[in-house]
């Protein structure tokens, strides 16, 4: 039994189809299900029933299942207590976070984590929280930065702040005279919002039913600078995160703070049960302490 056959066995247990594990294992499809035919010449059990119609597991695949997992996750621990014998802090980081946050939060916490930690390195993938949520359950990431609460069987969340939502205004709207708004004031504005599988759409929503009212939406986008645009062209409002406000701000673009005060919550999450390569465990602290420096806040 060779470790390779272990990791092609993982994948295609996670993937659910041969395919689309040889492209995450970089190996040709008729490789890898030859490794696997002879994976399972050696266990005497079928691992996987296949055919045209479906794809399943078998109840000896599912019980290999666990075993397997076990045996990669010791390999990879194994590895980093070499790297710490030899007092290196090397490795390669698999970083989710999502749209509304990347842009805004990592480029200054990559230069900062890279001047003290230059043997690392951080691979970066954008998506939902949903799908952030499933690549940590299936292992594909090691962390990620999602907005709470995460989806996942097998996922750990640690909160790293409270983020307020702020209401995005075009410039010369009647509400921009105003001193206070509360939501009472936005029922009957149309509404710009995320797409529905972004989480930040669903929580602009989410605050305007607590509110007593469903707010019209006009239109959608997967982009927040999208949202900004269409704001600053006078097609409706917009809650937005305060990360993602500019400095010296957005043309025909008023922002403006709502006395019931909608936030958002951010954590960094990570599988249950796999062990933190030591790079990815470097990573961990250290976004924290950065997110808690005065050049930070």
């Amino acid at each position: 039994m060779e470790i390779h056959q272990l990791r092609y066995f993982l994948a295609v247990a996670q993937t659910k189809n041969f395919s689309r594990a040889a492209e995450r294992c970089h190996v040709a499809q008729p490789s890898l299900s030859q490794q696997i035919m002879k994976l399972e010449d050696e266990l005497g059990e079928k691992l996987f029933e296949r055919n045209k119609r479906e794809f399943a597991i078998t109840p000896a695949g599912e019980l290999f299942l666990h075993h397997a997992e076990r045996v990669i996750d010791e390999l990879e621990a194994a590895r980093e207590k070499m790297r710490d014998v030899r007092g290196l802090v090397r490795g390669k980081v698999e970083l989710g976070a999502l749209p509304t946050v990347a842009p805004y939060l990592l480029p200054a916490l990559l230069k900062a984590f890279g001047a003290r930690h230059p043997g690392i390195e951080v691979s970066i993938h954008e998506d939902t929280t949903a799908n952030l949520g499933r690549a940590i359950d299936s292992k594909d990431l090691d962390l990620a930065i999602i907005s709470a609460p995460a989806e996942g069987r097998r996922v750990i969340s640690r909160e790293l702040f409270i983020e307020p939502l702020w209401l995005a205004l075009p410039s010369e709207h009647p509400l921009t005279r105003k001193r206070t708004l509360s939501a009472a004031d936005l029922e009957k504005e149309p509404f710009i919002v995320m797409q529905e599988s972004h989480c930040l759409g669903g929580q602009a929503l989410q605050f305007c039913q607590s509110r007593g009212f469903a707010p019209n939406v006009s239109f959608r986008s997967a982009q927040i600078e999208t949202v900004h645009a269409f704001v600053a062209a006078g097609l409706g409002i917009s809650l937005v995160p305060a990360m993602a406000l500019r400095a010296d701000g957005f043309d025909g673009v008023t922002y403006r703070t709502l006395k019931e005060k909608p936030v958002r919550q951010i954590a960094l999450i990570h599988h249950n049960t796999r062990p933190l390569s030591r790079a990815a465990k470097a990573f961990a602290e250290f976004l924290p302490a950065h997110l808690k420096s005065p050049a930070r806040r």
